[in-house]
């Protein structure tokens, strides 16, 4: 069993007195939290979840000053349980099936542009490609990839800053996705 996050960061004041829904909210967001947390959300996830199932409890009614008393009575804690967790459950979804979607679509243009030489024909153009590129271009895309140098450490190298070293590697990476498809096609 995961273990029980002690708290969470808060930045919000105490409840005004006499303001149900804040203390509404305050009474149980570190719960959620918390209950979230076990369920396996990260941090910030947590919070955007905890945040969303607190806002449709308020809108069911839960923490308006008619039934302040019936919160303390559980059916706001396993509420807001039960709209956390399908609120998580629904993100997860919509997570995988994003995923799902990248992965038919990496296929599909696996098949169109590579399937018939398994890339050799990709990487020989990018080959040629990189061979025609100015010594210092080419030293920057090592780097970078290579090497896994930042923009500031590679900037420091070049004598330029972070923003010129963002804008030369779009410019080389445009540039050589051009050439390759010049060298790929028939």
């Amino acid at each position: 069993m995961p273990t029980l996050p002690h708290s969470r960061p808060s930045d919000a004041p105490a409840a005004p007195p006499g303001d149900p829904v804040a203390a509404f909210v305050r009474r149980h967001e570190t719960g959620l939290w918390r209950f979230l947390r076990v369920l396996g959300c990260r941090g910030q996830q947590a919070e955007a979840i905890a945040q969303d199932a607190l806002v449709i409890a308020l809108q069911r009614g839960f923490g308006t000053a008619a039934n302040a008393a019936e919160a303390d009575d559980g059916a706001a804690v396993a509420f807001l349980r039960q709209t956390g967790k399908h609120l998580w459950l629904r993100e997860q979804r919509d997570d995988r099936r994003r995923a799902e979607r990248h992965a038919e679509a990496a296929e599909v243009a696996w098949q169109r542009e590579l399937g018939h030489d398994d890339g050799a024909g990709w990487l020989d153009a990018l080959d040629r490609c990189l061979r025609e590129l100015p010594p210092r271009s080419r030293q920057a895309l090592e780097r970078t990839y290579r090497d896994g140098l930042g923009r500031h450490e590679l900037g420091k190298e070049l004598g330029i800053g972070e923003h010129g070293v963002r804008t030369l590697l779009q410019r080389l990476r445009a540039a050589l996705r051009q050439c390759i498809e010049r060298r790929r096609q028939p």
